[in-house]
């Protein structure tokens, strides 16, 4: 009837970009920060490109996706 529900856990942790690239955030950078150099803080605030397949996808992300 309505299908299957979106993992919000795990859709939050991605964000989708117009031409439907996901971007995921750089793992490791969310504590401790202060005692890194400047430009390692900076690179933590990059996202990076996601791959993923699509039947995996299609679990997690079923909807807007």
């Amino acid at each position: 009837m309505y299908g299957m529900k979106t993992n919000k856990s795990y859709s939050k942790r991605l964000k989708i970009t117009k031409t439907g690239k996901i971007i995921s955030r750089q793992p490791g950078f969310n504590h401790f920060n202060a005692k890194q150099s400047r430009t390692k803080q900076l690179a933590g605030r990059k996202g990076r490109n996601f791959i993923i397949k699509n039947k995996p996808k299609s679990h997690l992300l079923p909807f807007s996706y």
